[in-house]
């Protein structure tokens, strides 16, 4: 594509990343336009006549007082969780950090001096101490940027839940926006933040490394490491916590006591609400960042050592980041769909909105990748191969990205299936109750092996048709794929959460029945299209064979 490409693609990768942070921040200013406080605008700039009948007579300061202090009580017990787990990550960085350095730099007796390149071959390498000390920064930096997009994610939850609560007043449709705004929060913070570090990084390694990109992307994989290490910590840390939590407020209420989910004289309430935000939201956004950062990584290491990436055609090797570039535009334009195309006037439209952000996202996804494959790429080039070299064209690239992108899908809608209560899965199992626990259990465990076979069978034909036409890189960026529509994936997973929460301030806040009903409905509706949105961890196994 010669200079004029490279300048477009110097410029693409971070003005996309930094609209992503602009949209972000414009979500939050307007979630923020709902008061919460009691001495605000009660009515956050409404009439009282579109308050609901129901809720005449009640005391709004009184209730909007109330939400202010679960918000605040669910925003204090999940700063402490998380500060208190990263006070332990922080141990951790700083000792694997060390290791990785030590490892590195033993492989080859701490050289400080320049070495054939293993695959450019006929080119000196930079030292094995530089790229063991540069793959330690990548990694102290990949693993800073993890626990950042977990933090941020939950302080917009936290931020947002009881204004979730407030806005279902007014209607399903505004708690649905407040709700999906949030979400978008911190979706777009997310893959725009890690998208801008990784550019940032690779830029300023390049000063060191200059032309041996072999060494440099070789060493930017360190970026992906440390998102991956925080993730374990932030999601199964967060997940046991979550978990036990959620078991021990319902053993405690509707066993013990026999009270209502989210009754105020359930002393374990208040830790089930932190609970949905240091797992499903700080633990979640660590462990999708993780992979995010992994198959980027994965796919620039195996584009470095192909024929572009040895004769430095920067526009063809920035194609991974420019996948990722045009998910964020994408994903921008998406969720304008949700939030002010189609307006959501009854609960039977959320959950089909929710779905209508996936379709909509991959489709338009397709046409981008279609554009920009045979923009940035080569018409014809060649991959490394286990020893030996294979041709590759441009449309096979296009081909191995959609197929992971849209097996993605596959996979999402197989997962909604065996996880709605729209379909006779879900109304199969809770059936089985009928005749006990036992029956109830096993009939549910039965019932998930069987929901994991098209999954499997999608992810091993992903794995195969990549692998046929483009090698290893064709599976890396097949999970990239996969990924590129993160930030609305991370939206509607957070989006979950946040209505939960929701649901349990209008429970202790002493809010009408039907207000807790909308609020049930936006998290039933969360809870089965979040199922959809994790499978963007899926992919982690296509970035791990590709690495």
């Amino acid at each position: 594509m010669g200079a004029m490409g490279e300048a477009f693609t110097q410029l693409l990768i971070p003005v996309a990343a930094l609209v992503g942070i602009g949209f972000a921040l414009l979500q939050w200013l307007l979630v923020s336009k709902v008061k919460v406080s009691a001495d605000s605008d009660l009515n956050n700039g409404y009439s009282d006549r579109l308050i609901e009948e129901e809720e005449e007579g009640i005391d709004h300061e009184d209730v909007a007082a109330k939400c202010a202090e679960i918000q605040n009580a669910i925003s204090v017990g999940a700063t402490s969780f998380l500060f208190t787990e990263y006070r332990y990550l922080t141990i951790f960085m700083g000792v694997f950090g060390a290791i990785i350095f030590l490892f590195l730099g033993s492989v080859k007796g701490f050289s400080t001096k320049s070495e054939p390149c293993t695959y450019n071959t006929g080119s000196l390498c930079k030292p094995a101490l530089a790229n063991a000390l540069f793959s330690t920064i990548a990694f102290l930096l990949g693993a800073t940027t993890s626990v950042l997009s977990g933090f941020l994610g939950m302080k917009i939850a936290t931020y947002a839940n009881a204004r979730t609560t407030l806005e279902a007043r007014k209607g399903v449709g505004k708690a649905f926006i407040v709700a999906f705004r949030s979400g978008a929060v911190m979706g777009f913070l997310l893959a725009a933040s890690g998208l801008l570090v990784l550019y940032v990084s690779i830029h300023l390694f390049s000063l060191y490394y200059g032309d041996d990109w072999e060494g440099l992307y070789e060493s930017i994989t360190g970026y992906g490491l440390g998102g991956s290490s925080m993730a374990l910590f932030g999601r199964v840390g967060g997940g046991i916590y979550t978990k036990a939590a959620d078991v021990g407020a319902d053993l405690v209420g509707k066993v013990e006591r026999n009270i209502p989910e989210d009754d105020p004289r359930n002393p374990a309430v208040i830790a089930d609400n932190v609970g949905d935000n240091v797992g499903d939201i700080a633990g979640m956004g660590s462990d999708l960042f993780g992979s995010y950062a992994e198959s980027s990584c994965a796919a620039l290491f195996v584009a470095s050592i192909s024929s572009f990436g040895i004769s430095h055609d920067y526009t063809a090797m920035s194609y991974p980041l420019i996948i990722s570039s045009v998910g964020i535009v994408v994903c921008l334009g998406t969720t304008l769909f949700a939030t002010d195309f189609v307006e959501i006037k009854n609960v039977s439209e959320i959950e089909p909105s929710l779905k209508r952000q996936l379709v909509i996202s991959t489709v338009l996804m397709t046409a981008g990748i279609a554009i920009v494959s045979f923009f940035a790429l080569p018409s014809e080039f060649t991959l490394f191969n286990f020893g030996s070299t294979k041709t590759v064209k441009n449309w096979h690239l296009f081909f191995c990205v959609s197929i992971g992108l849209w097996a993605g899908l596959v996979i999402g809608y197989t997962t909604e299936y065996y996880t709605s209560n729209a379909y006779s899965p879900v109304q199969d199992v809770a059936d089985s109750c009928r005749t006990g626990a036992a029956t109830n259990v096993i009939f549910g465990l039965a019932l998930g092996y069987k929901s994991v076979i098209i999954p499997i069978f999608a992810i091993a034909i992903a794995i195969y048709v990549s692998f046929s036409m483009a090698a290893m890189y064709g599976i890396a960026v097949a999970a990239l794929g996969m990924l590129s529509t993160i930030a609305t994936g991370l939206a509607i997973d957070a989006y979950g959460p946040i209505s939960d929460n929701a649901g349990g301030i209008a429970e202790m806040a002493g809010m009408s029945h039907k207000i807790r009903q909308r609020t049930d409905a936006l998290d039933a509706a969360g809870n089965t299209t979040a199922a959809i949105g994790k499978v963007n961890s899926i992919h982690l196994s296509l970035a791990w064979i590709s690495v």
